[in-house]
């Protein structure tokens, strides 16, 4: 189209933005897409936004947020988690001709790997994406709603091949859950080093800058304080980092994004990894947040093992991705 423009996002285009999202889904999203603005302002390096202007008024809109190490990825992708165009304007090529800009951006900046999601019961952005070359990525999205875990715990006294067990999700039954054994707490900015040192024991890398970039996020950006750390004799042993987010990838329910999960080597196998998740669903569940999402590498089976013994399931929504050459 020979009249329109292609230009940055600006937080000036908070409003009109907004504005489309309510006629594209029927519901407001303001109050996510204030949070992704003032975010993208403050770090600009960690977002590619993109505008398109027709005939001297925003048309179109794009933002990704640049991720490094999520997940356990070792390179940097674009994870295109809001795009829009005006109801008025659609049918004209400028979805396509925004993720074009988007990808000439992500070039210059040497990233070269673009995602994002598509729910199974969207056909119009599946076929969207699929037009613009995106296929399904090397990575599952898992779910599981917020209701107690339930945990395997065995008779007092049982041993051999005698031992009873027994599944159970609340208080009451033999033996303490998980998260009565092992203390764990709200997630602060003095456990930065901890944190990464276990992630290096568990990786061998040195992830400070993601983690430093992921606690602004979990401590600022979500407004919901719901990481945790989990303790022993004072010292911090495994932590799980998560925050709550209203209105990513279209989504119009409050739902919360498990981000990373660690477990110092020396507690492995002692219940830390169920005692954290198990104090988060119960926090979130208190929060009314009632949806967890995740997501793992298929050749991390180990991970995948561990999510569905904590009832993760998987999710309908599609993990899409392309290569930018």
């Amino acid at each position: 189209m020979a009249d329109l423009q292609l230009r940055s996002l600006h937080r000036d285009d908070l409003d009109r933005v907004s504005g489309i999202e309510s006629r594209i889904t029927g519901q407001s999203r303001k109050g996510f897409l204030e949070k992704r603005f003032a975010a993208a302002a403050e770090s600009p390096d960690g977002f590619i936004g993109c505008a398109a202007v027709l005939d001297g008024n925003l048309a179109g809109y794009a933002i990704a947020r640049i991720q490094e190490g999520e997940f356990g990825a070792p390179d940097a992708v674009a994870v295109l988690d809001v795009i829009g165009i005006d109801p008025e304007a659609q049918g004209e090529g400028i979805g396509k001709t925004l993720l074009a800009e988007m990808e000439r951006r992500m070039k210059a900046r040497g990233i070269g790997t673009l995602r994002t999601q598509v729910d199974w019961g969207s056909p119009p952005m599946i076929r969207f994406f699929s037009s613009t070359g995106f296929l399904l990525a090397p990575a599952q999205v898992l779910e599981r709603d917020t209701s107690p875990m339930r945990e395997e715990t065995r008779v007092a006294g049982s041993a051999g091949a005698d031992a009873r067990s027994s599944m159970r999700a609340g208080a009451g039954d033999n033996g303490p859950l998980s998260r009565d054994r092992v203390p764990a707490r709200s997630l602060m900015e003095g456990d930065l080093a901890a944190v990464v040192r276990i992630d290096r024991k568990l990786t061998g890398r040195d992830r400070s800058a993601y983690y430093t970039a992921k606690l602004r996020e979990m401590l600022t950006e979500s407004g919901i304080r719901v990481s945790l750390v989990a303790e022993e004799d004072g010292f911090v042993v495994g932590f799980v980092m998560a925050r709550v987010d209203f209105g990513e990838f279209g989504k119009v329910d409050k739902a919360a994004i498990l981000d990373t999960i660690g477990v110092h080597p020396g507690f492995a196998g002692s219940g830390i990894g169920h005692a954290l998740l198990s104090q988060l669903f119960l926090n979130l569940s208190t929060l009314q947040v009632e949806t967890v999402l995740t997501q793992v590498s298929p050749e991390n089976i180990d991970l995948q093992r561990f999510l569905c013994s904590c009832g993760f399931h998987p999710s309908q929504r599609l993990m899409l991705g392309k290569t930018i050459s």
